[in-house]
């Protein structure tokens, strides 16, 4: 079965829909059903959007966003300036009279 792909909107507005009808006595499983998702797919979305305005929520996307881009500058530049000192180590340790004090 291919898997969907949900804007944020929808997701948000799938959510209050089931709050709605969970305020209305139905079972989260109706629930899921009616809305054409499965349960997982539901608590997972409420883990993550629970409470959120829709604003908030693109805000949230564009941090992780931005915090994963910030996570891969940090390790390629630990690795560049790991290189670097045991380049620094290796040159040092090979001049004659290196380490000599």
């Amino acid at each position: 079965m291919p898997r969907k792909s949900h804007t944020t909107e929808q997701i948000i507005g799938r959510l209050r829909e089931a709050e709605v009808l969970l305020g209305q006595g139905q079972t989260v499983t109706d629930d899921c059903r009616s809305l054409k998702i499965s349960e997982q797919t539901f608590y997972r979305w409420r883990k993550e959007y629970g409470g959120l305005r829709t604003d908030q929520a693109h805000r949230l996307k564009e941090m992780e966003k931005d915090n994963a881009q910030l996570r891969k500058l940090v390790t390629a530049l630990s690795l560049n300036n790991d290189i670097w000192r045991e380049t620094a180590r290796r040159n040092g340790s090979a001049r004659p009279g290196a380490g000599k004090r």
